[in-house]
């Protein structure tokens, strides 16, 4: 659903950051996160849709909200189904991008996640200007070899 931001107030309560789309219902008093690897209940949900701020039980402290900063705050998919142009880590590991191996990881950047491809570890951040289509039933990643520098590009479009 995101990630654990700044604390907000002395109870324990933290903006989430990142937050997706179906963070709104998925985030909601009563429900159950994951964060830090232990399950919790969420206690209140205030904020937005696009900055959700939580107090979940076991984090009753400002220095306790403080000590998860940056941990992912996780939720069952069921409750957070992908929505267009969304994927699964797993889904994305172990695919082929053509000519330069498979996708050995990704790894969460500043500004953009990063596919980390073949032997050499090659970087593509995954945007839409690198990153032309993604089947993860092929599991088939298709990128823009001109944008990453990767030399002359085929003239297929964005359909591929």
């Amino acid at each position: 659903m995101g990630r654990v931001g700044a604390v907000h107030g002395r109870d324990g309560s933290f903006w989430v950051e990142g937050a997706v789309e179906a963070a709104h219902e998925a985030l909601a008093p009563g429900g159950e996160v994951v964060v830090a690897g232990r399950r919790a209940r969420v206690e209140r949900r205030a904020g937005t849709s696009e900055r959700p701020l939580l107090r979940i039980a076991g984090v009753e402290t400002r220095a306790e909200a403080a000590a998860r900063r940056g941990e992912a705050v996780l939720v069952d998919e069921a409750l957070a189904p992908l929505g267009p142009g969304e994927w699964l880590v797993e889904d994305l590991v172990g695919a082929r991008v053509e000519g330069l191996g498979e996708v050995r990881r990704v790894l969460a950047g500043p500004s953009c996640d990063l596919l980390e491809v073949g032997e050499g570890r090659l970087l593509i951040p995954l945007v839409s200007d690198a990153v032309r289509s993604i089947d993860p039933g092929a599991r088939v990643i298709d990128v823009n070899r001109a944008f990453l520098g990767l030399g002359e590009d085929d003239a297929r479009g964005p359909e591929g």
